[in-house]
């Protein structure tokens, strides 16, 4: 008679960390309205931030060229220097700032720059600070790290702004980094110049905290806002972590490619973790890369012009319907209505809208608890969906029993 060896039923012990990792809700409504769409349901999505235009030309025509000619080796960790060159070019023509390619990191899209800052920062102990509502991978990577996240309250009341003394006024001897992210997601809130620069002079006597700014949608702002960029203070610059990419700006989702302006302090641990997780971005990505911003920049003026449209589309659709009231957002192209009056708490109001209209959008709360009483909606959707969307989101409140309401 054989004997089972001492561990063969044992389960498999995981690491206990990963129990503290979270998700972000748009890829997983998603999968859950295809899913509906493949039994035959029509579903509008206006809930993924990824924009429904094609990738411009030139830029495509660039990667097939680069796959022709043979680019199909590992490049530096960094970056083939050509593109580093292109990110340093770019941010002196946009941010007025000049930047030394060799701080440079090229990364396939825009969350390894936050894996590689929050991971650099984050152990038991720390604190970061970052926004809620806010991109929901910053809470869930502090949180794997063992640190402590400390919210930054973003309030309607402000736009979505924050207020720099209550910033401030969190800053502790254990916070490592802090978070800042405008034009944001989900809210479409903008910090404006004079608010960049309340929160610089403060910082500067706080010289042990470090900067996480996410800028990923700097190029899409609204009604004469202007981008104020934390890596051009001169004061702060030696640890502010600029992060940014091709994704939204030129419709390059899928692309995968995104870069990170580090200080040169950092920069060499950053390319450490990159060799050690991903080795380098895909060498023909990186010169589409090279054409995007070197290239034509008529598609992305023709790509801003058609989210503007929307924008208003879709707020004066959202504040027609009785029980909601959306403030006008000044960047990105997501719309933040305030749903507390139809009585709904969020994520009810999601599942609802998925299931019964055929909507998909995503709950406030997939942002943080401060977005509990809030829906994203977004108008990177054209403006039929958009419309037909709204239309069934009415219908469906409309017909909504006030006892199926979930307090």
């Amino acid at each position: 008679m054989s004997r089972a060896h001492p561990n063969e039923n044992r389960a498999l012990q995981l690491a206990a960390r990963l129990f503290r990792l979270g998700t972000e809700s748009a890829f997983e409504v998603l999968a859950r309205a295809k899913a509906l769409q493949a039994q035959g349901k029509n579903i509008v999505n206006l809930g993924i931030g990824s924009p429904d235009f094609r990738t411009p030309d030139n830029i495509v025509e660039a990667g097939r060229k680069a796959l022709a000619d043979g680019y199909h080796f590992y490049t530096p960790a960094k970056g083939l220097p050509e593109l580093r060159e292109a990110v340093a070019e770019d941010c002196w023509k946009r941010r007025h700032v000049k930047v030394d390619p060799n701080n440079v990191l090229i990364v396939p899209g825009g969350k390894p720059t936050m894996y590689f800052a929050i991971s650099m920062f984050g152990e038991a102990g720390a604190e970061i600070l970052y926004p809620n509502p806010g991109f929901p991978i910053y809470e869930s990577l502090i949180k794997y790290t063992g640190a402590t996240p400390v919210p930054i309250e973003l309030r309607e009341s402000n736009g979505f702004s924050f207020n720099v003394d209550e910033v401030l006024a969190k800053i502790t001897p254990n916070t490592r980094l802090m978070i800042v992210n405008t034009p944001a997601n989900p809210t479409g809130g903008v910090v404006q110049r004079a608010e960049i620069e309340k929160l610089v002079k403060g910082l500067e006597k706080h010289p042990h905290v470090a900067v996480l700014s996410d800028e990923i949608y700097s190029r899409m702002l609204y009604d004469g806002y202007e981008h104020a960029s934390l890596l051009s203070y001169e004061s702060i610059r030696d640890r502010v972590i600029l992060l940014d990419g091709w994704s939204k700006t030129f419709s390059m989702t899928g692309w995968r490619l995104g870069y990170g302006v580090w200080p040169a302090s950092l920069i060499t641990h950053a390319e450490r973790l990159q060799i050690n997780s991903n080795s380098c971005s895909s060498a023909p990505v990186q010169i589409a890369g090279i054409e995007a911003l070197r290239g034509p920049q008529e598609a992305v003026a023709k790509m801003m012009k058609a989210f503007d449209e929307r924008r208003h589309v879709i707020v004066d659709g959202l504040n027609a319907i009785p029980g909601i009231s959306c403030v006008m957002p000044r960047g990105a192209f997501y719309a933040f209505p305030n749903i507390t009056a139809t009585g709904f708490k969020s994520k009810a109001l999601e599942e609802k809208l998925l299931h019964e209209a055929g909507v998909a959008c995503l709950a406030g709360t997939a942002f943080g608890a401060m977005g509990e009483g809030y829906l994203r909606f977004s108008y990177a959707a054209s403006t039929d969906d958009i419309r037909a969307g709204l239309a069934k989101v009415s219908e469906c409140l409309s017909a909504a029993p006030v006892a199926s309401k979930v307090r």
